[in-house]
């Protein structure tokens, strides 16, 4: 018999009264100054550090509510794409590990397709969610992304990727890959039609996302302090035998190099970005109710929209031309095996004839 649990605990308790537990995520500790921020303050500053301004990670839930006019916007679905189409298994097998991330976000795949206005114009933006699978890109992603270009043609609306990836997602092998060069023509496909193309460049943004659309915006901007950059620090070090500046692949080092245009606080992202927008949609502020000269085009960020051919119709889409461009890899392809088959040919009817 233990006198300290049976006897002097019961005693203890009956005088104190029972206590309720204190809940694990009431303080935060700022990873940057490691100071303690309550819960709810933190959650008032929208999840900036109140003492050194570290800008702490957040969901897209939280930042689309930031970014639109007066939180509201509307979802749009994700397209459906083959769910384990390797059948990959490594210590966990790749479909329980979506359906974990699945559970624990509530999505269904690292993207969040969004559409509403920002300082009132049009917007369709592309957000990546961190927290399912460190935001890798698959063939989901990649889908997504051409889903959400193709309703900002559709509606003529300004196109906004977020990124925060760690990179193109290992589990789908080269189809995760592809995704690369299918974001880029997304892309062009918006940027065909005179629409601007604004990135914004969140902590981390690495990989194959910023070796692809993540660096093809109009203009980029990006949130202080994020860790942007391809390969890791560690890795570069190793590669140029070299040490690595304490700032280097963030955004403020990249904003001095000229790869970010400007460095926002979170709290100025909606004033900024619909200022930029009002500039780049609406030069001549002829918004509400302005009328455009026949014959003339719309601009983007100085560059005229793309103009009709004589035939009437417009300029090849960027589907089209890489549509060409494998029809001719392929007329190449039949052409190199004739060649093949005829020299292969030619030897044995010298044989016949010697014979």
């Amino acid at each position: 018999m233990n006198w300290l649990t049976d006897i002097i605990r019961p005693r203890i308790r009956s005088i104190v009264g029972d206590q309720k537990e204190v809940p694990d995520n009431l303080w935060h500790k700022c990873p940057s100054c490691e100071g303690m921020l309550f819960h709810r303050d933190l959650q008032d500053n929208m999840n900036v550090c109140t003492h050194c301004g570290h800008h702490l990670r957040i969901t897209v839930k939280e930042r689309l509510a930031i970014m639109f006019d007066d939180g509201r916007y509307e979802t749009i679905d994700l397209p459906k794409v083959a769910y384990d189409p390797l059948k990959f298994k490594d210590r966990k097998k790749y479909s329980d590990r979506l359906k974990d991330s699945q559970n624990k976000t509530g999505l269904k795949d690292a993207m969040t397709i969004a559409k509403g206005t920002i300082g009132g114009q049009n917007v369709v933006i592309a957000a990546f969610n961190f927290s399912f699978m460190g935001g890798s890109m698959g063939a989901g992603v990649g889908e997504a992304i051409v889903r959400a270009a193709k309703e900002a043609v559709k509606t003529k609306s300004a196109f906004i990727t977020i990124p925060a990836s760690g990179g193109a997602r290992m589990q789908e092998g080269m189809l995760s890959l592809v995704q690369m060069p299918r974001s880029i023509i997304a892309v062009e496909m918006v940027k065909e039609e005179g629409l601007p193309y604004i990135v914004l460049l969140t902590d981390p943004t690495t990989g194959g996302v910023s070796a692809s659309f993540a660096m093809l915006g109009d203009i980029h901007l990006a949130e202080p302090g994020s860790t942007i950059g391809f390969a890791g620090r560690r890795v570069i070090e190793e590669t140029v035998r070299e040490t690595l500046p304490d700032d280097f692949q963030t955004a403020e080092y990249l904003q001095e190099h000229g790869i970010v245009d400007v460095v926002v606080k979170r709290a100025d992202l909606r004033e900024t970005l619909g200022r930029m927008l009002n500039l780049l949609m609406d030069p001549q502020g002829d918004s509400a109710g302005g009328t455009k000269k026949k014959g003339s085009n719309a601009k983007v960020n100085g560059k005229a929209a793309p103009a009709k051919t004589s035939s009437g119709g417009k300029n090849k889409s960027p589907a089209a031309k890489a549509t060409k461009q494998i029809q001719a890899a392929q007329s190449a392809a039949k052409s190199a095996k004739k060649n093949k088959k005829k020299s292969a040919k030619k030897p044995a009817a010298k044989k016949v004839a010697k014979a």
